[in-house]
């Protein structure tokens, strides 16, 4: 299996030394894995939907859809004791873990959970919180949580879906800090106003899935690398990190292909490994 370059304890020591040095001029991120990535600005901790646990793996073992793992785990929710605030953004199990949100609850007593408005009972169920615990938004939201300026924007993921109240079900973040923004996509395919609703934002940084949407997989799909590179030049992104790779054998994409898309499209990228840190100046 692929191992992080940085995991477990030594990964935590690393991330709170970062956050007892930050600053307001640069931001630090970290992959860990999947969608799950970890900023720190100015001694705050902002961390996009983790997935932090074997769940998956066991809940589907023995069917015909195993969730068979390509890399080690990068950290235990258990280890990230720092943590300000913490997002989900859709109600997918790697995207929305019990077995990784309850435990960081714990050891961050006051963290602040950011979803889609549209998913609280869902949320409040799974987790068994209190059902005002979570800040809600719907796409069209601004809402600041913890000095993150939060903005809702749709994902598709395969269809914007709606609520009966016309709420977003799957939402992408877009969240300003500073002089900074950035944007998280969540799982999301590209869809008709996309560009149009991105692109004043003037993003620094985009985190953008590459696996692709194949129906024989039996999931909800994704961008695919060239979607990926491309819609990060569309928006004008400053840099784009992909996601969403080397998790699971059945659903992952070669973040080669993505490598040689976003030259081909003179997009700037970083490509993170597992546990890895950059920092954005």
């Amino acid at each position: 299996m692929i191992k992080p370059i940085r995991q477990g304890k030594s990964l935590a020591q690393e991330i709170r030394e970062a956050k007892a040095n930050g600053h307001a001029q640069s931001f630090d991120i970290w992959w860990l894995g999947q969608s799950g990535f970890l900023i720190q600005w100015n001694k705050h901790c902002l961390l996009f939907d983790p997935y932090l646990s074997d769940s998956l793996t066991r809940k589907y073992a023995g069917t015909n859809k195993p969730h068979e793992r390509m890399s080690e785990l990068v950290i235990q929710p258990e280890l990230l004791d720092c943590i300000d605030v913490v997002t989900s953004s859709h109600n997918h199990t790697d995207h929305l873990d019990a077995e990784t949100l309850l435990p960081l609850f714990q050891v961050n007593p006051k963290i602040q959970f950011v979803i889609p408005e549209a998913n609280r009972s869902f949320v409040v169920d799974r987790l068994t919180c209190d059902v005002n615990f979570p800040t809600g938004l719907n796409d069209g939201d601004t809402k600041v949580v913890n000095d993150f300026t939060f903005h809702g924007v749709p994902a598709a993921h395969n269809a914007i879906e709606r609520d009966e109240q016309g709420r977003c079900k799957f939402l992408g973040f877009v969240v300003k800090f500073g002089n900074f923004i950035v944007y998280h996509s969540g799982d999301t395919l590209w869809y008709e106003d996309m560009v149009k609703t991105l692109k004043p934002f003037k993003v620094d940084v985009a985190f953008l899935p590459i696996n692709g949407n194949d129906p024989a997989r039996g999931v909800a799909g994704n961008l695919n690398c060239k979607e990926a590179a491309l819609l990060g030049k569309e928006i004008g992104a400053r840099l784009v990190i992909p996601h969403h790779y080397d998790l699971f054998l059945f659903n992952t994409a070669d973040v080669d292909e993505f490598e040689k898309q976003a030259n081909q499209f003179n997009q700037s990228y970083r490509i993170l490994k597992l546990g890895e840190r950059t920092t954005i100046t």
